[in-house]
C-alpha cells in the first residue's frame, strides 16, 4: 500500500519531524554519508552575545532551516546569543549568510573561516538550548559583561606582543595551549574556564596597570574573560580580535609573522589546525615530540591526550594498557 500521508501513521510522522530537528544516524552511517558527498565543505566559527527570546523556538527554526542548507556542526543557543562552530557547504555558504543577514539577531554576523579544512569536521548538526553559550561558571549578575576589553586585529596584536612589559594570557585550557601557544604567553594549568578567569586574577593582582593581552580559539571565552578582569581592577585590557583562527586568517592575507607556534586545538573531529610546523608538545605515553590529540579508544573511557603513531598501534589508540584490553 502506497503511503501518501502520514495521517493514518503518526510514527512516521513522528519519526520525520524528528529527522529535521534530531541526528537520527549512528556515528557509522553519518561517517558514510559525509564520503558521499560530492562537494567541499568550510568550517567556521562565530559568536554573539545578544538577547534573544523564544529561543527554544528559534532553535527548532534554525535546526529545519540549517539542515535543509546541509550544515552540519554544534551550535548552543542561550537567551544571552549563540555559539557555533559549524560547516557550511561551499555552494551554500552565500545563501548562509544571506540567511545570517536576514536574521535580526544575526545580521553582520563576524565569521572566522579555518585555516584548515575536513570533508569531517563535523558528522551531523547538533544544536542545543543551554543557560549560557559558553559554560564558564561565572555569576553574570556580578559585573558589567558588556565592558569588555579593547579588541586588536592580528597586526596590532603583534605589535603589543613587541613590548616585553605587556602580559600576554592564553585563556584556552592546559589541553588546548599544550600544542599550541603565543611566544611569552602565560598558559595556566587549569581544566575549566572559571578556575583560568580566577587563576589570573589572582596571579596579576600586582601587575593591574599593565598592558594585558588575552586570547582564545574563536574570542568568545575573551569577550567574558576581559570584563572580567576589567571588573577587577585592570586597566589595560586587550582582547585578539576572533581569537587564533581569525588571527591565522588575517597574518596568512597580510603576510604577517606568525607570532603563534604550533597548532590551535578546535573542538570538532580534526582536534586541531596546524598554523606553524614546528611541533612544541609530546605524546603522553612515550615523550616523543606530538601534537596529535585523541580520544581514548575505549567505550568506557575516552579520555582525551596526545599520543604519536607507535604508541596509537601499541595500545590500539587507547590511553593505557588496562583501556587496551578492553578494546
Amino acid at each position: 500500500m502506497a503511503i501518501t500521508g502520514f495521517k493514518q501513521f503518526p510514527g512516521l510522522a513522528v519519526y520525520a519531524r524528528m529527522s529535521r530537528l534530531y541526528n537520527i544516524y549512528s556515528r557509522e552511517d553519518l561517517i558514510k554519508q559525509r564520503l558521499a558527498e560530492r562537494f567541499t565543505r568550510k568550517t567556521v566559527s562565530f559568536y554573539r552575545y545578544v538577547q534573544l527570546t523564544d529561543v527554544y523556538e528559534l532553535r527548532d527554526r534554525l535546526y529545519a532551516d540549517w539542515f535543509d542548507m546541509g550544515v552540519l556542526g554544534r551550535v548552543y543557543l542561550a537567551a544571552e546569543g549563540i555559539n557555533a562552530q559549524i560547516s557550511v557547504p561551499e555552494p551554500r555558504i552565500a545563501d548562509f549568510i544571506a540567511y545570517l543577514d536576514a536574521t535580526p539577531w544575526f545580521v553582520h554576523m563576524p565569521l572566522k573561516w579555518a585555516v584548515e579544512d575536513s570533508h569531517l569536521s563535523f558528522l551531523k548538526l547538533k544544536m542545543k538550548v543551554r543557560r549560557k553559550i559558553v559554560a564558564d561558571g561565572l555569576e553574570d549578575g556580578s559585573f558589567d559583561v558588556t565592558n569588555v576589553g579593547r579588541h586588536l586585529t592580528a597586526a596590532e596584536f603583534n605589535a603589543a606582543l613587541e613590548d616585553k612589559d605587556t602580559i600576554v594570557v592564553d585563556m584556552r585550557n592546559q589541553y588546548e595551549s599544550e600544542v599550541g601557544h603565543f611566544e611569552r604567553a602565560i598558559c595556566p594549568e587549569v581544566e575549566t574556564f572559571r578556575d583560568e578567569v580566577e587563576y589570573v586574577v589572582r596571579q596579576l593582582e600586582a601587575h593591574k596597570d599593565k598592558k594585558i593581552l588575552m586570547y582564545c580559539t574563536g574570542g568568545v571565552r575573551c569577550e567574558k574573560a576581559s570584563a572580567y578582569l576589567r571588573h577587577h581592577g585592570f586597566r589595560d585590557v586587550n582582547q585578539l580580535y576572533g581569537g587564533i583562527i581569525e588571527y591565522a586568517r588575517q597574518a596568512k592575507e597580510e603576510q604577517l609573522p606568525l607570532k603563534f607556534h604550533g597548532k590551535n586545538f578546535v573542538f570538532d573531529e580534526r582536534l586541531g589546525e596546524r598554523i606553524t610546523d614546528e611541533i612544541i608538545a609530546n605524546c603522553h605515553q612515550c615523550g616523543a615530540p606530538c601534537d596529535t590529540h585523541t580520544n581514548c579508544a575505549n567505550d568506557e573511557c575516552h579520555q582525551l591526550f596526545i599520543q604519536c603513531p607507535a604508541c596509537a598501534a601499541k595500545y590500539k589508540g587507547c590511553c593505557c594498557e588496562s583501556c587496551a584490553a578492553k578494546v
